[in-house]
């Protein structure tokens, strides 16, 4: 999905859009949302912490594709971790 979007022309989608703005704006909307995120968890309501969530996973997802990684590297990434955490 998201990498389909990747060199599409910026008037095709928002995600195409983002791409073609460049690193520097994928990274500050990865900020923007995980500012909102976080304000929404501190405030607790739970159902603007669902769509900022979402909003921060779908910018985050967008900024590895960006950067030649997947969720698959932050979820071995992980792993890894968990694995060096139970020894």
């Amino acid at each position: 999905m998201i990498i389909s979007r990747k060199g599409q022309s910026a008037e095709s989608s928002y995600t195409a859009s983002l791409f073609e703005r460049g690193t520097k704006r994928i990274a500050q909307k990865v900020g923007e949302e995980g500012l909102e995120t976080a304000l929404a968890a501190a405030t607790h309501d739970k159902e603007e912490l669902v769509n900022e969530a979402s909003d921060l996973m779908y910018h985050l997802i967008v900024l590895l594709e960006d950067q030649g990684l997947s969720m698959a590297d932050i979820n071995k990434n992980l792993l890894d971790r968990h694995t060096k955490a139970s020894k």
